[in-house]
């Protein structure tokens, strides 16, 4: 961007992240960041913003040192000066606390609300209504005790905003942001790494702010020379990775607490010259292995729990699996039982899985792994079922980072119940912590009790399952397939769902 452009063009002071973050007016809302984002400046804007509103209230900043709180006061200052809002000049002063003085910043507003800075001792919190700011929370000191001392502002309409970049996975601040994830807190989670802040324009707002020119290059290269600059330390400081990430996610003992030994896990596994035989053959002896191994497990079902699956997807190397939870009136969510395909070709897989879908009682819909290979089968489950109710998740970084620690949480919870089973305990106990995200390794194979590959085949399954539920609830009370019949003539299945026909093959 030339110096010509940027004279005719006034951006907006904050960047789109920045914008976002004032724009949540959660009762609490927690962002893990990357450094000097600028997220506490935007922050003094919004405060600057509330205590010189009428209807605003006090704002009580934490900084885990005097630097901090002094420049953050300094910034609400400059805000209140860019709102021409009438405030007292920057003072100093002393705040009693307790048995010693700590010296403090504040701004008063005319409104009579102010903008307060604080140590960050708990007590200090005692007697305080207002926003509270805990900035840089995992560098304090006692970050439970702050959280606890500021959750009583929620009483009488307060807020509380929590922000800081990791200080390591065991840290509270790495857990708090984790029970987040799981849905144990009912708290706003925003998250901004360096990558998400350029791309909101953070490098083109320093250019304008240094009078440099703008270009693709010279953005690359800050962004290298900065990577370079933390070294090792730049997974948790710039992109959000809490450091000493490692090691297993779920405790064996936590697993066999969820098992229940009468819960079956089914194993179909097919010779390679089956995919050769005639397809009318393969559909035959198809159904005939699904009469007899899945009708019984199938009846048992609950006709009144709510039913949903998630599938892991493999073909000659992995396995497929099948995971079905019913939740039930007490909100357990449990495995009727757990299906293991071995080299079974497409279609047939596509047959059993569509088998047992149109038998499980108050169907609401599964998720599927639709990566590579995998999309087919997830696909033609979505064209048969509807978009509604089959979810087509490409499995990533950012959905093992968002969606297993409410996984993990169903176990430490106990309320998920699994079959007891040694390979299944390995395949969940094959989950690993790495850069701050818990998944199965890509290159880590095991060898399950018949001497076979696996990889963590039947966890996956299960974390898709239980995301199944936890994103399709309600789907029960939508009309389910109204009528089907099968046809042996020709190997035909057809289906009627929603009033539309589908053809299974």
């Amino acid at each position: 961007m030339t110096m010509e452009q940027r004279a005719t063009r006034t951006p907006a002071a904050l960047l789109p992240y920045q914008q976002r973050w004032m724009a949540d007016e959660s009762k609490v809302k927690v962002c893990e960041k990357s450094r000097r984002i600028g997220l506490s400046w935007a922050e003094a804007c919004d405060s600057a913003l509330t205590a010189a509103s009428e209807s605003g209230m006090d704002c009580w900043y934490i900084g885990y040192n005097k630097d901090m709180s002094q420049e953050f006061i300094e910034d609400c200052a400059d805000w209140a000066r860019h709102f021409h809002h009438a405030a007292a000049a920057v003072e100093e002063f002393v705040f009693n606390d307790e048995e010693k003085d700590i010296l403090a910043f504040r701004i008063r507003f005319q409104s009579g609300w102010k903008v307060v800075a604080l140590s960050s001792r708990p007590s200090n919190l005692r007697g305080k209504q207002g926003k509270i700011i805990i900035d840089e929370a995992a560098f304090h000191d006692d970050l439970p005790g702050l959280l606890k001392a500021a959750m009583a502002m929620l009483m009488w309409g307060g807020r509380v905003v929590v922000v800081s970049t990791h200080n390591g996975d065991d840290h509270p601040f790495n857990e708090l942001v984790s029970d987040i994830r799981a849905g144990k807190k009912p708290y706003a989670l925003h998250r901004i790494t360096l990558d998400d802040a350029i791309r909101d324009g953070l490098y083109q707002r320093i250019c304008l702010r240094l009078g440099k020119d703008w270009t693709p290059e010279g953005e690359a290269a800050w962004r290298d020379d900065l990577i370079e600059y933390y070294g090792e330390d730049a997974d948790e400081e710039l992109f959000c990775i809490p450091a000493k990430g490692s090691g297993v996610y779920l405790p064996r003992a936590v697993i066999e607490a969820c098992m229940d030994p009468g819960i079956p896990v089914i194993r179909w596994s097919c010779k390679d010259d089956f995919a050769e035989l005639p397809e009318y053959t393969r559909r035959q002896e198809t159904e005939g292995w699904c009469k007899e191994n899945l009708d019984q497990v199938l009846a048992r079902l609950d006709p009144h729990a709510p039913s949903y699956f998630g599938e892991d997807f493999g073909r000659s190397g992995d396995l497929t699996v099948v995971f079905p939870l019913q939740e039930m009136r007490n909100l357990l969510r449990r495995a009727p039982f757990v299906l293991e395909l071995r080299n079974v070709p497409f279609r047939q897989q596509e047959q059993v899985l569509f088998y047992i879908c149109d038998r499980m009682p108050r169907f609401c819909g599964g998720a599927m792994d639709a990566r590579g290979n995998g999309q087919y089968l997830a696909e033609v489950a979505m064209q048969r079922y509807g978009r509604n109710r089959i979810i087509q998740v490409m499995l990533s970084n950012e959905w093992y980072r968002d969606n297993m620690p409410r996984y993990k949480a169903s176990f430490e919870d106990r309320t998920i119940l699994i079959p007891k089973d040694g390979d299944l305990l390995d395949d969940h106990r094959a989950i690993r912590m790495e850069k701050g995200i818990a998944k199965v390794p890509d290159n880590l194979r095991s060898k399950g009790r018949d001497g076979k590959q696996r990889h963590g085949d039947s966890a996956i399954a299960g974390a898709l399952a239980d995301f199944a539920v936890s994103e399709l609830a309600g789907m029960a009370g939508v009309p389910e397939i109204l009528t089907a019949r099968s046809s042996h003539m020709m190997g035909e299945t057809t289906s009627y769902f929603n009033g539309a026909r589908y053809s299974a093959y």
